[in-house]
């Protein structure tokens, strides 16, 4: 892939800033999702601010060698309500973040340390392209219905008829989506000059302004389909025009841990170590599939320079750092990489200038307020893109593996098939989502498989 802006690029000030704002948008929606799903006094804007913070730790730790955002990570979804299970006190709870995010943290540095003695050999042979290739394709493929459902404007899926049943609401929404994919792909492959490289920004807006005027008409008939926009955030932050509804500091999690310590206990913090290091290991994973990705789009292997132990540090630590703001752990965004390979912008300078922007704009309410506004529908037009090309790029390389050796063939079709499938599974309070089954499968069918080649190979050479 010929890149328009290679990873050591800088791009003009100008442009920068617009790049920044465009990954910002990317990664956006899910980010701030977690602490909408999580709740409990989690805010979006801190955790745009921990977002911000983690991946400029990230960048530190890997020498700005690579070109990925790090967002709130869905994968300890789970774990973080164990924090405020049992009816614990906000403040324990959020104390209780901060403890998971630095146990999850402390695998890492863990693995790194492994890793800075055993080399990454041991992972080539593990996960080699027959592997982690269509492991790359899952998280692209599971992430399939999230991008369908918000481009139907977040409707109810019919178990009975195995579809979503339209309504005049639902068909608004799949429009505005539908306008907004349309206007980023066209942005992309007719675009010119700037026009190419910021497809999602153009795309964003012009779905926002489809569904701006259906809103507006909903307001002026009293038709409540019509309305796509959920102003409410405006309204309620802009009632009465002070220096607070224009600039407001986050609810940092650290503030109000402080005042949870004297409740902490051994039971608790068992509690809470259980419920995260069992996750952090399968993040892992993804950890290695996002990197092999990006190494792909890229063409430079990340594992090797700046080194697995490097990104995995910057993962980890970048976790702790984002949860001690924000409450979430991080992980490598596949958003980011999606939209670093559409654009065929790596500059690192611009993921950069992204986590500054995330912090920056975690005080400013307005924009804050607009960012929740955007509809649902709109970033299932935007994600339909960005999924699909993560599952693509999995795909891509498969190009270079032989399919006509079985062992190939079963090992790349268990993955495919066990992720397709939604193959995940609960041990107490530890699951293993679909993208840990299918590699964890994937591995062990390819470890067998290949004993056979092996020995077929030391005969031939007897």
């Amino acid at each position: 892939m010929k890149l328009v802006y290679g990873v050591s690029d800088k791009p003009k000030f100008g442009k920068l800033i617009v790049f920044a704002i465009q990954q910002l948008l990317a990664i956006m929606a899910a980010t701030i999702a977690v602490p909408n799903i999580i709740q409990n006094g989690m805010t979006p804007s801190a955790a745009l601010f921990g977002a911000g913070v983690g991946t400029l730790v990230y960048l530190l730790f890997t020498a700005f060698r690579s070109p990925v955002f790090l967002g709130s990570s869905f994968a300890f979804i789970g774990s973080m309500f164990s924090a405020f299970a049992g009816g614990v006190s906000m403040q324990l709870g959020f104390l209780g973040l901060i403890l998971g995010a630095v146990f999850a943290g402390l695998v890492y540095v863990v693995i790194a340390i492994v890793v800075k003695f055993a080399g990454v050999n041991w992972i080539n042979k593990l996960m080699p392209a027959v592997v982690i290739g269509p492991t790359v394709a899952i998280i692209g493929l599971s992430l399939a219905g999230n991008a369908v459902k918000d481009l139907t404007g977040g409707a109810t899926f019919d178990s009975a008829s195995g579809s979503y049943i339209m309504d005049l609401h639902m068909g608004l929404c799949i429009i505005c989506g539908l306008v907004t994919l349309a206007v980023v792909m066209l942005c992309s492959v007719y675009g010119k000059k700037m026009t190419k490289l910021i497809p999602f920004i153009i795309g964003i807006v012009a779905g926002y302004a489809v569904a701006a005027v259906f809103t507006i008409i909903g307001g002026a008939t009293g038709n409540e389909a019509f309305k796509i926009v959920d102003f409410s955030a405006f309204t309620e932050n802009f009632s009465e025009i002070t220096f607070e509804s224009f600039l407001s500091l986050p609810q940092f999690t650290f503030l109000e841990a402080i005042n949870g310590i004297g409740e902490l206990n051994g039971s608790y913090v068992a509690t809470i170590a259980v419920a995260y290091i069992p996750v952090a290991f399968v993040v892992f994973a993804e950890h290695i599939a996002d990197h092999k990705n990006l190494s792909s789009v890229i063409e430079k292997d990340l594992l090797k320079d700046p080194g697995l132990t490097r990104t995995l540090l910057g993962d980890g630590v970048g976790s702790m750092a984002g949860a001690l703001f924000g409450g979430c752990p991080n992980t490598t965004y596949g958003e980011s990489i999606g939209c670093v390979a559409i654009t065929k912008n790596a500059s690192v300078a611009t993921i950069c200038a992204a986590a500054i922007l995330a912090i920056a704009v975690s005080f400013i309410t307005p924009f804050v307020c607009f960012l929740e506004s955007i509809p649902q529908c709109v970033m299932g037009g935007v994600c339909i893109a960005l999924y699909g090309f993560i599952a693509v790029s999995g795909l891509k390389m498969l190009q270079k593996v032989n399919l006509d050796d079985n062992n190939n063939l079963f090992t790349a079709s268990v993955i495919l098939i066990a992720g397709i499938g939604n193959f995940a599974l609960t041990f107490g309070k530890v699951t293993l989502r679909t993208v840990a089954c299918a590699l964890i499968l994937g591995i062990i069918v390819n470890l067998v498989l290949s004993r056979k080649k092996n020995k077929e190979t030391e005969s031939e050479k007897e």
